[in-house]
């Protein structure tokens, strides 16, 4: 059951206009993350998703079928299920068949393919109430009004966390906080520190999709800020940066170039690169700090053999103005 709570955003979204120019004034030049989500940066990850080397949705995926009958115990049913940076949900249905729901409320802010992945997801769960919600989960975000007076769960799978330094990730908990309000719970995916060549070939992948990842912010600069990138000119390169324990993707110029992005010019040597995403990685106590920080008590947590990933359910309690 689809219901609708949004209208698509305009083509140029004023905050990927302010990003941009802001990022590439910067003597290190950068832009956010999120920016790799248009259509074809969504549908480029989910093909990353699925390639050998990226371990992440292999494990998360299986920590999800094998724990989530006790995440819904823990629970107990009624709650609605939001999903921050749904993309196309595919791990949503353990979760969902798990802890009998009220509602699911999909947000991202890839408009067109959170619709499409919304209406497969209804059609799967005929008898749930399917909201999807076009927005930015960085900001507060005004829950469907369905789902206003119902206890909510919030779903951030994929170690989508470790795209933020700790000061944002920080505020991003707190900012999910406040969406879903006090006695929420958070089932949260947080990937851990492990072997740099495993990190590596998972943001390097051989096929080059990752690369075409990459490239395709460009190809969204230029398309929707009017940009004259020339993407042949760059390459893609992911790195693991020790000191702050996280692998870094940038793109880097292969000769000097110039260009303009909505008529504002810029110049690059070769060499010089554009940061485009941080993934930190976590170890257990970092992880639950990272949490309490946030907002968040964590009541529950579960890994892998391996220990190379970990699923936290954490709760959102009253706050205290002493310990």
């Amino acid at each position: 059951m689809l219901l609708h709570d949004s209208a698509a955003p305009p083509v140029a979204d004023p905050a990927f206009r302010g990003d941009v120019l802001a990022g590439l004034a910067q003597p290190q030049k950068a832009v956010p993350a999120r920016w790799f989500y248009d259509r074809t940066g969504s549908e480029l990850f989910e093909a990353i998703t699925a390639l050998p080397e990226y371990y992440p949705t292999r494990v998360e995926t299986a920590l999800l079928a094998a724990h989530c009958s006790e995440v819904g115990t823990r629970l107990g049913p009624g709650r609605a299920v939001v999903e921050f940076g749904s993309g196309s949900s595919v791990k949503t249905p353990h979760l969902l068949r798990a802890v009998a729901p009220s509602a699911y409320v999909p947000v991202d802010i890839s408009g067109d393919f959170l619709r499409a992945s919304a209406a497969a997801l209804a059609a799967d769960f005929p008898a749930l109430p399917v909201i999807p919600l076009e927005g930015d989960f960085t900001r507060p975000l005004a829950l469907p009004a369905a789902v206003a007076a119902a206890p909510k769960l919030g779903f951030f799978p994929g170690s989508t966390i470790g795209n933020m330094i700790a000061r944002t990730a920080t505020d991003l908990l707190r900012t999910m906080r406040t969406s879903l309000g006090t006695g929420a719970m958070l089932l949260i995916g947080m990937d851990r520190v492990k072997d740099v060549d495993i990190l590596l070939a998972a943001y390097d992948d051989a096929a080059g999709v990752t690369a075409r990842f990459n490239l395709n912010l460009l190809t969204r600069i230029n398309r929707e800020l009017g940009g004259s990138i020339p993407v042949e000119a760059f390459a893609h390169e992911a790195r693991w940066n020790d000191r702050y324990a996280r692998i870094e993707m940038h793109l880097v110029a292969t000769r000097n170039v110039d260009f303009t992005v909505e008529g504002q010019p810029f110049a690059m040597p070769a060499g010089a690169t554009i940061h485009t995403e941080n993934s930190h990685k976590y170890g257990p106590r970092d992880a639950r700090l990272l949490l309490r920080a946030g907002g968040w008590s964590p009541i529950a947590e579960w890994t892998d053999a391996a220990d190379s990933f970990a699923l936290i359910l954490a709760e959102a309690r009253p706050e205290k103005s002493a310990p």
